[in-house]
């Protein structure tokens, strides 16, 4: 049965009607989503943060118990030798072994996609294994490799007749560094290769019918493509440096003497203070300090980082 015009405007009015009603009425669906991520972000991630510098506030004493104190704990720690000394060692280590690793990274990550590399398969898996051995086995295995006396080091020094010491104050840092390295090379590999892999091979034969020599298709080819990943892996890499716990906590009770001191990087620093020293409130002022520096270099890389992509 044909419909009237009558019915006709009644029924697109009534439609718009409805649709202005779905319109303005709210859809959670999308919230119903994410809401077990939600939950679990804000207990395992909000609350701690906001606790941390609730307590930052205050100060655990003798007599009186827990008392308010302002930003005392962070005007202590600004004059605080120790921690400023953490600091500057976690800097040194993060100039020096970043951009040693993310350099081996990326001459891997460009040796795998040149597709002259035999074994690709093997190399991969092997450059990345390191990754998926826990940070604590990993300090130890290299602790008994750098030993003087019982490990491949010393076994070394009496077949060449050498005094090389891995444990020595001066290099140090340097031995742990090269733990990190072996650790996150293959990590950062991949994410280079992985950018390297969006590449279409017919940029490639195009250069190369061109004329375009193997260095001048990385150098304006590949090189440009790895800007993007470049830019996270320093990020993640500097903050996993200002991060430094487990490597000098392990390496602490076999280093003879007191090379590794309890405040030798800010993490184990704030472990100290609040596990060893009962000073809760301090370490959480410190905590906050370091995330605040971290948070501010890391944000400073992504700028400079999105105005070169803008060039």
């Amino acid at each position: 049965m044909a419909m009237t015009a009558a019915q006709v405007a009644a029924s697109a009015t009534g439609g718009s009607s409805v649709a202005r009603e779905n319109r303005h009425k709210p859809d959670w669906r999308g919230w119903k989503f994410m809401a077990p991520f939600a939950v679990v972000f804000v207990f395992v991630f909000i609350i701690p943060i906001v606790y941390a510098i609730y307590i930052s506030f205050f100060k655990k004493q003798m007599i009186g118990g827990t008392k308010f104190v302002g930003v005392e704990n962070y005007l202590r720690l600004f004059q605080d030798g120790q921690f400023w000394s953490s600091v500057g060692r976690v800097a040194l280590f993060t100039c020096v072994q970043v951009p040693i690793m993310l350099f081996l990274s990326a001459l891997m990550a460009l040796a795998l996609d040149s597709m002259k590399l035999h074994g690709t398969k093997f190399f991969r898996i092997s450059t990345f294994l390191p990754y998926a051995v826990p940070a604590v086995v990993s300090t130890l295995i290299w602790g008994f490799v750098y030993g003087a006396k019982y490990g491949l080091v010393g076994s070394l020094n009496d077949v060449l007749g050498t005094n090389l010491d891995m444990f020595a104050p001066s290099v140090l840092l340097a031995s742990i560094g090269n733990i990190v390295t072996w650790e996150f090379t293959g990590y950062n590999m991949l994410i280079f290769y992985s950018s390297l892999s969006t590449i279409p091979h017919s940029l490639y034969e195009a250069a190369s019918i061109d004329g375009a020599s193997e260095w001048q298709i990385v150098k304006s080819i590949k090189l440009p493509e790895l800007k993007g990943s470049l830019a996270i892996t320093v990020i993640f890499s500097i903050i996993g440096s200002f991060q430094l716990f487990n490597e000098p906590s392990i390496l602490q009770n076999m280093v003879p003497g007191n090379a590794i001191t309890t405040y030798y990087t800010p993490n184990m620093y704030a472990y100290n203070l609040s596990f060893s020293g009962n000073q809760s409130n301090y370490a959480a002022a410190l905590a906050i300090t370091m995330a605040v520096i971290t948070m501010a270099i890391a944000y400073a890389v992504q700028l400079n980082s999105m105005k070169e992509q803008m060039k």
